[in-house]
């Protein structure tokens, strides 16, 4: 869960994107290997391309005048997190639902969209330095984010956890399921810097043994863990964490229960740059116009995570 990153944010925010890189980054990615997607092509289109989404002629009135006179949106995402953004079969072509959006928010604006992938934990400070002008990956809304990023919403999902086939261990996203177990996140996740040094101290304050927390760089380290034993569970995104789960062929899966402090994710943008309105402007279209809905059919999202122009304008 993430935010997008701003071209023109002051150095003093700059330096404060730097050491909370870690902390604000939320979520996990995953692709490859035997427990991710790598070798999965994308699912095909259940409706008509991004090519049908008309331009917003109000959303690109908004645009700065820099943006206009460039014609391209440099967006990053981390490509390792399917069903949002991953690598495609030939191992350099980024898709996911990530990636489908952000080429509709750019045709709603009339802009050429310019993928770039880049490691998660780094994505704010690019933002931040002028290195993209906006960022989807999976970003989860935080008051901490939102101190140095603007965030346009385009989704509401939560945590769960991935436990062996069975759940022979009956781990759920209780803590006091993981009380003295491994259990894995990846580096600068959400999971891995809050939720879990949480969900340790409970055990602790309830005379349990702490929960043995293993941080991994990447999601397909952490799911890599799990297939082979050597973590008991990891937690992440229920979406992403259950689509893997299937692409990797019953090596884990999704345990049951509701998902844990859903929150929304957001398109992340850099403050002071002007894009905030017109990105807001272009989400709100392209969700009304029907192209979302398919979206969200194709990458098999659930009902339940999928927003609503409506909503976007009661905010």
């Amino acid at each position: 869960m993430r935010h997008s990153h701003h071209r023109a944010i002051r150095s003093s925010l700059l330096a404060g994107s730097v050491l909370l890189a870690v902390s604000l980054t939320a979520c996990t990615n995953a692709s490859g290997a035997a427990t991710g997607p790598a070798d999965t092509a994308a699912p095909a289109a259940t409706g008509a391309g991004v090519e049908a989404v008309q331009v917003n002629e109000a959303a690109r009135n908004l645009l700065p005048e820099d943006v206009l006179a460039a014609g391209t949106l440099k967006v990053a995402s981390d490509p390792t997190y399917a069903p949002f953004e991953y690598y495609d079969t030939d191992n350099k072509t980024m898709i996911g639902f990530d990636v489908d959006f952000s080429d509709a928010v750019g045709a709603a604006l009339g802009l050429k969209v310019e993928h770039v992938p880049a490691t998660f934990d780094t994505i704010l400070a690019g933002l931040a330095s002028g290195k993209y002008d906006m960022a989807l990956s999976a970003f989860s809304v935080t008051p901490e984010r939102e101190k140095i990023v603007d965030f346009v919403e385009y989704l509401h999902t939560g945590t769960g956890i991935a436990v062996a086939p069975g759940n022979p261990l009956a781990i759920s996203m209780d803590p006091m399921s993981m009380c003295g177990k491994k259990i894995a996140g990846q580096k600068g996740s959400i999971q891995s810097m809050e939720y879990l040094p949480e969900f340790s101290k409970e055990c602790t304050a309830n005379g349990k043994e702490a929960i043995k927390i293993q941080n991994f760089p990447g999601q397909t380290d952490a799911n890599l863990a799990l297939a082979s034993g050597r973590v008991d569970g990891v937690i992440a995104d229920s979406v992403p964490l259950a689509y893997q789960g299937k692409e990797a062929k019953g090596q884990f899966e999704l345990a049951e229960g509701e998902d844990y402090d859903a929150v929304p994710f957001g398109i992340a943008l850099a403050k002071d740059t002007g894009m905030t309105e017109a990105v807001a402007e272009a989400v709100k279209g392209v969700i009304a116009g029907g192209h979302y809905q398919e979206l969200g059919d194709k990458w098999d999202f659930p009902e339940s995570v999928l927003i609503t122009a409506d909503a976007l304008e009661a905010k």
